[in-house]
């Protein structure tokens, strides 16, 4: 038997299940249940931010902080719905809070103008889910460490240009149900032969499936060995995007930002040095991932945070509620192609 989490203070009153309608009977009051108690961190304010705070807030979780300490830009009102244009040189997490809570006032929303860099320890270990965008692979390492070691669910995700990824890690057991079609076993006066003898699928009556999936830690996910037999058989179908991730995150570790458009053909180059230092450095060729991406893998454009930030968000409900299977580990999409890819890295 599957131990299903219960959360505290996850009462539905008439005002709520009448706002929640729609999502009760799609998921049904359990689901919603946990939902309503769940408290939830969103780092980082940005285009796919903004997405992934609208998709929470409208589920019904229990409150949802926003901490980012970085100021509204001219590119930030581009790729950002929750600020308004007069906000310019304002903090992002300040001046998303009031559009934010308009969306659904029954869930608590706050703002933090602090750095995340600077939280300790203790302030993670008050949230039930932490959701981290536009952050270092060093933070995000550190996070997802602390957050494994005391059952809090992570996710992290990001928007380069034309490109997405999101990883989730929910901890080495995540419980939840699936909904499948009954199996109806043949009655005494089906006939006789094998067929007739066959359990069959009614098509008007489904059944709640109990289900376990395993995580790994980001760091694994990311520490693949492709050296190994086993990893190198398996690089022909490895997404590229992978490899494109590692590339990011050291450009952004680099230099403490994305690619700049402003800086196009300085950032371009350095890029290209990047791409071949990763790719070298996970022992992998250097032709798995060409020029082409550099052209597009800047700034935030916002259909794909509507896409990526829909994903995530959905991703978040999912685990918070219990309810349906996770993507597991990684999600890439890639706007060039239109298409998007679910798959797994780390010790299975």
């Amino acid at each position: 038997m599957i131990d299903m989490i219960e959360k505290e203070d996850a009462v539905i009153s008439e005002e709520e299940a009448a706002q929640y309608d729609r999502q009760i009977r799609l998921w049904g009051l359990d689901a919603q249940k946990r939902l309503r108690g769940s408290r939830v961190l969103l780092v980082g304010l940005g285009g796919l931010g903004a997405e992934v705070a609208k998709n929470l807030i409208l589920a019904g979780v229990k409150a949802l902080t926003l901490l980012d300490h970085e100021q509204v830009s001219e590119e930030s009102c581009r790729a950002q719905f929750l600020v308004p244009v007069t906000a310019q040189g304002q903090n992002r997490a300040q001046a998303s809070l009031e559009r934010a809570q308009n969306l659904n006032p029954m869930v608590e929303v706050h703002a933090d103008t602090n750095r995340v860099e600077d939280k300790p320890d203790d302030f993670f270990l008050q949230f039930d889910t932490v959701c981290l965008t536009g952050c270092s692979r060093d933070l995000m390492l550190r996070v997802d460490q602390l957050c494994s070691q005391h059952n809090i669910k992570v996710f992290c995700g990001d928007v380069y240009g034309y490109y997405g990824y999101m990883f989730c890690n929910l901890g080495k057991e995540h419980n939840y149900v699936e909904e499948k079609p009954k199996l109806v076993k043949p009655t005494s006066d089906s006939g006789d032969g094998p067929e007739a003898k066959k359990a069959k699928v009614d098509p008007n009556e489904t059944t709640m499936v109990k289900k376990t999936s395993t995580f790994c830690s980001l760091k694994d996910a990311l520490e693949v060995d492709w050296t190994s037999e086993k990893a190198k058989a398996g690089l022909k179908k490895t997404p590229v995007d992978y490899f494109l991730l590692h590339v990011m995150l050291k450009f952004r570790t680099d230099k403490g930002r994305d690619p700049d458009p402003q800086s196009f053909a300085e950032d371009s180059q350095l890029l290209r040095q990047i791409r071949d230092d990763v790719l070298e450095a996970l022992s992998v060729s250097g032709d798995l991932l060409n020029d082409d991406f550099i052209s597009y893998c800047f700034s935030e454009m916002s259909p794909v945070c509507a896409v990526m930030g829909g994903v995530l968000g959905q991703e978040v409900v999912k685990a918070l509620s219990q309810r349906d299977a996770p993507h597991r580990n990684f999600f890439f999409f890639d706007a060039r192609k239109g298409n998007g890819i679910v798959d797994y890295f780390g010790p299975n």
